[in-house]
């Protein structure tokens, strides 16, 4: 069954709506997550004093972070499926508190990697975000409203490394000592999640006419039992193979940001003789292109789709990882700052692009198993933040060449997109409700402030 109401056009100063309410929410929400699962990282020097943490004992907290969000969100989007994301979403943001919040108590490695662990839970808020944001959008601006709040929601891994550092340094004035201001700094976005968690079950719904108990007891959609139930679903997902292409190709693009983001401080420094301080208000360029990057991504993906249906769809993101790779491969044979520079905002602006454009096309794999679909290609970003970890672990290559494999690798993989599909049935079927979405909407353009 068809969900029904979404909204054809992004109004972003209406709050007034389901459809802007979640939107807001979920992107808001995905931000704070991100102060939750990175909050640690730039207090991390006074964290390796505290603890005495070698840098493999470092790298090993880092994997750890990341790795377990794989698993989280595998399960997280057949749970958007069973009880809707609304729960989903608030209560993932409440249990998520808890160990931001007690990473405070860890005296030693062993607990400090447990609570890392822990916290890289609520890295499958990512999941939730562009659920909730395809339950409430049409297919005109579905690509849009995915990628702006995805993108909207990775600014956090910025403003993180911003904020905390300040939350940190006013605990030292107020006469706290470095040792217990990093384990007070990390309850703020401890309490900060578990308040929005409260409110976003308060304030949200999870589709247009209601919270899918309401919408199944009107028949509107499945009971989640038999077909539509939470293992037939995933077993649904898992057994297309577009979704496991989708999987890698979420590797290549939002893997290799997860990776940039890790590296990108201690490249600039280490080859362009520059300071600490310097080389991470460069590296954080890359990640504030986020603030439109990832839009354009999904405002290409719904243009490609105007003329050229679901096809098209696939034919940008294919040429967005393109890019993306030629672009990897040039700024790591970079030498000239400036040069450097540029060609990484080029690279960042692709990459985001690529991940805009991936979540343009999920929508369409299999609607009556989305969550299984976002969750299992949003892991899939995680696995290739993994992977490219343990190449730069390595002490046999050095960065530069790392950034020039992982490129190629880049180039070789976009292939994988030109395995997803569709039937000429379900390329009609777009067709028809992108243009009953378009004939609906009476105002210029997908995105408007009004």
């Amino acid at each position: 069954m068809e969900i029904l109401n979404k909204a054809n056009r992004i109004r972003l100063l209406n709050f007034s709506t389901p459809q802007m309410r979640a939107f807001h929410f979920s992107w808001f929400a995905f931000h704070l997550c991100f102060f939750g699962w990175f909050g640690i990282a730039p207090l991390m020097a006074v964290v390796r004093e505290d603890l005495s943490l070698t840098q493999t004992q470092i790298g090993n907290t880092i994997i750890a972070s990341v790795a377990i969000t794989v698993i989280v969100r595998l399960l997280i989007g057949v749970l958007c499926d069973r009880i809707g994301p609304r729960k989903a979403y608030s209560g993932l943001l409440i249990l998520g508190s808890i160990p931001v919040m007690g990473i405070g108590f860890a005296n030693s490695f062993e607990t400090f990697l447990l609570a890392r662990l822990a916290i890289g839970a609520i890295g499958a808020s990512f999941v939730i975000t562009q659920y909730h944001t395809t339950m409430m959008f049409a297919p005109n601006v579905v690509g849009t409203a995915n990628a702006t709040s995805a993108g909207w929601g990775n600014l956090g891994g910025g403003t993180t490394q911003i904020l905390m550092p300040l939350i940190f340094s006013g605990l030292l004035m107020l006469g706290v000592s470095e040792t217990l201001g990093w384990r007070l700094a990390m309850v703020v976005p401890g309490v900060v999640l578990f308040i929005t968690g409260i409110c976003y079950y308060r304030f949200t719904q999870d589709a247009p006419n209601g919270n899918f108990e309401d919408l199944r007891a009107r028949g509107e959609l499945p009971q989640a039992n038999g077909d539509s139930g939470a293992g037939q679903t995933f077993l649904a997902a898992a057994k297309d193979i577009r979704v496991w292409a989708l999987f890698v190709v979420y590797a290549i693009c939002f893997g290799v940001e997860l990776t940039i983001n890790n590296i990108a401080a201690i490249y600039f420094f280490d080859n362009f003789d520059l300071t600490l301080a310097t080389a991470g208000m460069i590296a954080g360029l890359f990640g504030l292109m986020n603030v439109f990057a990832r839009t354009m991504g999904g405002i290409f993906s719904d243009l490609f789709a105007k003329n050229g249906g679901l096809k098209g769809r696939v034919r940008w993101l294919f040429i967005a990882l393109i890019c993306e790779g030629i672009a990897l491969v040039a700024f790591s044979q970079m030498h000239v700052l400036s040069y450097a520079i540029g060609i990484m905002l080029v690279f960042s602006l692709f990459v985001q692009m690529a991940e805009g454009a991936t979540y343009g096309v999920v929508p369409f794999i299999n609607k009556k198993a989305l969550g299984a679909v976002a969750g299992i290609v949003g892991a899939g970003g995680n696995v290739g933040a993994v992977a490219a970890a343990f190449l730069f672990r390595s002490e046999a290559i050095t960065y530069q060449q790392g950034l020039f494999y992982l490129g190629l690798a880049v180039l070789v993989l976009a292939s994988c997109a030109l395995l997803v599909r569709f039937s000429p049935e379900t390329e009609a079927e777009e067709a028809a409700a992108y243009q009953d979405a378009v004939g609906e909407d009476t105002g210029a353009g997908a995105l408007s402030l009004r």
